[in-house]
């Protein structure tokens, strides 16, 4: 079964915050640490898999997801408590910094289907009261959050006021209906975090079309960390050049800022729908940061996920393959009644 791991990780205490270019860097010594990664050993030799991550760098440390393949929650906790511990300790500049958080969130269901799937002489207690107290004897003695109640509400004041931002989505399009699946609040919070991310998503494409500027000519042929282009399918690799990642930004800006128009429409593009799950991802990962990601907060970004996407066939970009795609197929619309920018439908070399 594949978990989603979410661990925190926090500068030391009174340790100054990090600038800009000190979180390049700690995205540089993650990336470098976790894809140097496919495996972690468990109880007994127990294998467990690590198939994909997410890193979020801010000014007082990091928020990584792991995606594990584990028989049962706590192996996929404890295997990425101990792989992320590894990577701080091998890291002279990372080595002060402190696991606040390592966890896995599970719908009521999936949790029985780890209970259920553990077994073995090594497999946690069937009672999940004498789990949970197992369990915490391995969590450190820290606070889950820095934030204190004054900073979250201040940043959910914040998303909530972001929310009508979304005009081409009605908090219906999170679950706030008369059916009363979310309230308003989890609601908004969702809207705004989303909006919110945006800002997140164009300022790091930007980022990384500058460091494939200096350091290219492609993803594959550069050491430079990337935010959102080191995120792409890596086999395509050898296809992300400057030109493409303009194309990209451009489509990045012209798919967010429908989400400010009063109709939307659907996503015309592959790169729209890899765009809008990086968009997503990054909205969940800001209600995180500022403990907002309650359960109705991510059933409200689930319930969106499913009405901006039409499916999930774009994943399949991530598995191994000898096909001819190539990404220039990523910018052709679905169908006449969907557009792309000029810029980006063009894939000649002949741009400015």
């Amino acid at each position: 079964m594949t978990y989603a791991v979410t661990v925190d990780v926090h500068l030391a205490r009174g340790a100054q915050e990090l600038d800009a270019l000190q979180r390049e860097g700690v995205i540089f010594l993650l990336r470098k640490g976790l894809d140097s990664i496919e495996a972690i050993e468990g109880p007994d030799g127990m294998q467990v898999d690590l198939t994909d991550d997410f890193i979020a760098v801010h000014p007082e440390g990091a928020l990584l997801k792991l995606f594990v393949d584990a028989p049962a929650l706590e192996f996929a906790e404890d295997a990425a408590r101990e792989v992320v511990a590894e990577l701080l300790e091998r890291s002279e500049l990372l080595a002060d910094w402190e696991i606040t958080r390592c966890e896995v969130d599970l719908h009521p269901d999936l949790l029985q289907e780890s209970l259920d799937a553990a077994d073995g002489p090594d497999a946690p207690p069937a009672d999940p009261a004498e789990r949970a107290r197992r369990h915490a004897e391995f969590e450190p003695a820290v606070s889950p959050s820095r934030l204190d109640e004054a900073e979250i509400e201040e940043m959910r004041s914040r998303l909530r006021s972001l929310a009508p931002s979304l005009r081409a989505f009605p908090l219906s399009a999170f679950g706030h209906d008369e059916k009363g699946t979310v309230g308003r609040e989890a609601a908004e919070v969702a809207a705004g975090a989303l909006v919110h991310a945006v800002d997140l998503l164009v300022d790091q494409l930007f980022t990384d079309l500058a460091g494939l500027e200096e350091e290219g000519p492609t993803v594959a042929e550069s050491d430079a960390p990337f935010m959102i282009l080191d995120d792409l399918p890596s086999r395509f690799a050898l296809q992300y050049t400057v030109l493409f990642a303009r194309r990209l930004i451009v489509t990045a800006i012209t798919m967010t800022g429908r989400l400010t128009q009063p109709h939307f429409g659907e996503l015309s593009c592959v790169a729209e729908e890899l765009l809008m799950k990086f968009l997503l991802a990054q909205a969940e990962v800001t209600a995180d940061l500022h403990g907002l990601l309650t359960d109705e907060v991510s059933a409200a970004l689930e319930i969106f996920t499913a009405t901006v996407c039409e499916d999930l066939d774009h994943e399949w970009l991530y598995e191994p393959a000898t096909d001819g795609l190539g990404v220039n197929d990523w910018f052709i619309p679905f169908n006449d009644d969907r557009q792309v920018h000029p810029y980006a439908a063009n894939d000649g070399e002949d741009h400015a």
